[in-house]
């Protein structure tokens, strides 16, 4: 079938006319940061979901029909119109920097998808095949450098989407390519509409390929509703969420270390006080945040013993984020599962570590860009195990923080055996931005995306319950202490998405391969043709 069927420009580059004026050469750069800056807005907290559609169908069209060199350049300035804002947070407390070189490292990431994407527009049903591409690139960022760095996946934006089903049905892998899809669909239906204006005639194939690439992705939605259920399974369990707050904003918050255990042991035992009165239920366990106890509670018992009186006035098994540093090795970032009888019990170790934050990695180059490097002192390790706490009866899913953005991380914990997941953070470095949101944008993706609760109790940003339909029920107001309490359903049926694993985004990726295969075939036999 010809490439002409289904798209309506040239698909070779075509030259610059001499009648050209000035400005128009801006154009296309133009339109590229635009397209970029609309993919950014349909993050959260804006409700702009949709906005994602004609970003990136004029992204399509600032990508169609150019150059690999143009497109590389298109496709940087797209990702720094998505990147730059979407990362800002990141420079919060440590300045421009890391935040500039973050943001223009995935921006390398987008370009190099972009102008892949330039190569299979080309191609018969080019939207389906630029799709995947951009699905392959997410999968690169993923997972390399230093374990990679998923943030900004275009899935993570579509919390409140109507295209959010998919996640059950083929996890964020498949969330996004369905989204992307339906852009470039937007694009190609417009161009078919715009051909049949200039000549009152398109060929039926042509329409039919621009119909099905807007139209397949919200029926496969529509299709997967059925996958989406809150139904307790396995009955109910009445949780805790604390969020003792911090001190003061910013990186300083680890001196005042104490001071946080002592705001999260403070409302532990207030909302002891508040069951005794009759104000709230009792829990079956309560969660507390991602470095709640910064001490030791191993090696210094004035930390145990708030810890300990917190966790027996409330009654209840407690989930304590803290730092443990051993006289050897690496520091670990450990959630402690905590008896009020037995003291603790059961230990996870945060296996998805963060690069420049947790643990640094070429520390002599880092220095020279920024003297921040040199907060991290002492690295932490990795843990191995999957974090599954039995918590009353309840096993629970143990996400720390910054591992929500990854795949098997969150996945691991529901075939371990989660009924239901937690995710435990600290948000206290990013001040008032919106890593709280985006992160929390994550969590309900990922509850819709395995069929759980998932619980987020955050040190300051905005702690939450979240249903197994993704539905936010409660969350906190940001650096206010308070306590969630609410009864959620356990599941322990499993969603396609979770049995089936990393294979949807591997049969997107090949699929992208084969697409840029037959797009370079393609390109080589015309190179011999014209010589020829």
């Amino acid at each position: 079938m010809s490439a002409t069927i289904t798209t309506l420009d040239d698909p070779s580059p075509a030259p610059t006319s001499r009648g050209t004026k000035p400005w128009q050469r801006f154009v296309r750069p133009a339109a590229a940061v635009l397209s970029g800056v609309m993919l950014y807005a349909s993050f959260p907290p804006r409700p702009l979901w949709w906005l994602v559609l004609p970003g990136f169908a004029l992204l399509g069209w600032v990508l169609t029909a150019r150059r690999t060199r143009a497109a590389l350049g298109l496709g940087l300035l797209a990702g720094l119109g998505f990147m730059l804002p979407l990362l800002h947070w990141t420079g919060e407390e440590v300045g421009p920097v890391p935040w500039l070189a973050l943001a223009f490292a995935e921006a390398l990431f987008i370009a190099i998808g972009c102008a892949g994407i330039t190569a299979v527009s080309r191609l018969p049903y080019w939207p389906v095949w630029a799709a995947a591409v951009w699905t392959l690139d997410e999968a690169l960022r993923a997972r390399v450098p230093f374990g990679g760095f998923p943030w900004g996946r275009i899935a993570f934006g579509q919390a409140d989407s109507a295209f959010l089903p998919l996640a059950a049905l083929g996890g964020t892998p498949l969330l996004s390519f369905a989204v992307v899809l339906c852009g470039f669909g937007l694009l190609e239906a417009a161009r078919q509409v715009r051909r049949y204006r200039a000549t009152r005639s398109v060929p039926r194939a042509a329409v039919i390929a621009a119909a099905v690439t807007v139209a397949a992705p919200v029926a496969a939605a529509l299709a997967a509703l059925p996958l989406v259920d809150d139904s307790p399974e396995d009955g109910t369990a009445t949780v805790a969420a604390v969020q003792g707050n911090v001190p003061r904003l910013g990186l300083d918050f680890n001196s005042q270390r104490r001071a946080v255990l002592d705001n999260h042991a403070k409302r532990t035992e207030q909302l002891a006080e508040d069951v005794a009165a009759g104000k709230v239920k009792q829990p079956d366990f309560v969660l507390w945040p991602e470095n709640s106890s910064d001490l030791d509670p191993y090696r210094n018992p004035d930390a145990r013993e708030v810890i300990d009186k917190a966790v027996r006035a409330i009654g209840a098994p407690t989930v304590i984020g803290a730092v443990l540093t051993p006289d050897e090795g690496p520091l670990r970032n450990t959630l402690i599962a905590w008896d009020p009888k037995q003291g603790p019990v059961d230990t996870y170790d945060k296996r998805h570590i963060q690069p420049f934050g947790e643990y640094m990695p070429m520390r002599s180059v880092a220095r020279i860009f920024s003297k921040d490097v040199d907060r991290v002192q002492r690295d932490f390790g990795p843990g191995t195990a999957v974090g599954v706490f039995d918590l009353a009866g309840t096993k629970v899913g143990l996400v720390t923080c910054y591992e929500a953005a990854f795949d098997d991380a969150v996945r691991d914990t529901v075939k371990a055996g989660g009924q239901m997941i937690a995710v435990p953070s600290n948000n206290a470095t990013f001040g008032r931005s919106e890593m709280t949101y985006q992160q929390l944008a994550m969590s309900q993706v990922r509850a819709v995306e395995h069929g759980r609760a998932v619980v987020v109790p955050v040190t300051s940003g905005v702690s939450a319950v979240i249903r197994p339909d993704g539905t936010i029920v409660e969350k906190t107001r940001m650096f206010t202490p308070d306590a969630l309490v609410d009864e959620v359903p356990l599941r322990s049926s499993l969603t396609p998405a979770t049995r089936m694993g990393a294979l949807p985004e591997g049969v997107l990726s090949l699929l992208a391969l084969a697409g840029l295969g037959w797009a370079t075939a393609r390109s080589v036999r015309a190179r011999k043709e014209t010589r020829s």
